[in-house]
C-alpha cells in the first residue's frame, strides 16, 4: 500500500517520538508498504525551521533516506484538484497534501481529524 504520512507523523518518526501506536508503526516498517512524505511538508518544516517554530537541526534529505522515505512531489493535477475541496481546513499545506493523496489514490497517516472530512483515504487499522 501507498501510505502519505502528514508532516507531523514525519517529525514523530525523525525524534524518535513514541506518539505513534504500535499498529501504526508496524504498517510504517513494513517493507510492502511504500512511505512517502510530500515535498510540501519538506517546504513546511524549512519554513517553520527559518522561522524559529521548530528545531530540526539534521539533514532532512538523509533523515528520509535513512528511513526509506520516498519524496512526492507536489504536480500540477494535484494543484487543480485544490479547486475541488471544500474548506474544512484552512492550513494550505494540509489541503495540498490532501489533494495530492487524493489524486495518487495515496492512503494519508494523520493524527488531524479535519482529514476525516475530506473523501480521502486515511490508514485505518
Amino acid at each position: 500500500m501507498d501510505i502519505l504520512i502528514d508532516t507531523h507523523i514525519f517529525l514523530w518518526l525523525a525524534d524518535d517520538n513514541f506518539k505513534i501506536k504500535p499498529r501504526y508503526f508496524k504498517e510504517l516498517k513494513n517493507l510492502n508498504n511504500n512511505i512517502y512524505l510530500s515535498s510540501l511538508s519538506i517546504a513546511e518544516i524549512m519554513i517553520k525551521k527559518s522561522l524559529g517554530k521548530i528545531d530540526f537541526e539534521d539533514d532532512i534529505l538523509a533523515v528520509l533516506a535513512e528511513m526509506s522515505i520516498k519524496v512526492l512531489d507536489f504536480d500540477a493535477k494535484s494543484a487543480v484538484h485544490l479547486a475541488a475541496l471544500p474548506f474544512h481546513h484552512k492550513d494550505p499545506f494540509d489541503r495540498m497534501i490532501i489533494a495530492q493523496s487524493i489524486t495518487n489514490k495515496y492512503i494519508i497517516f494523520t493524527v488531524d481529524k479535519k482529514f476525516k472530512m475530506y473523501k480521502c483515504e486515511l490508514l485505518k487499522i
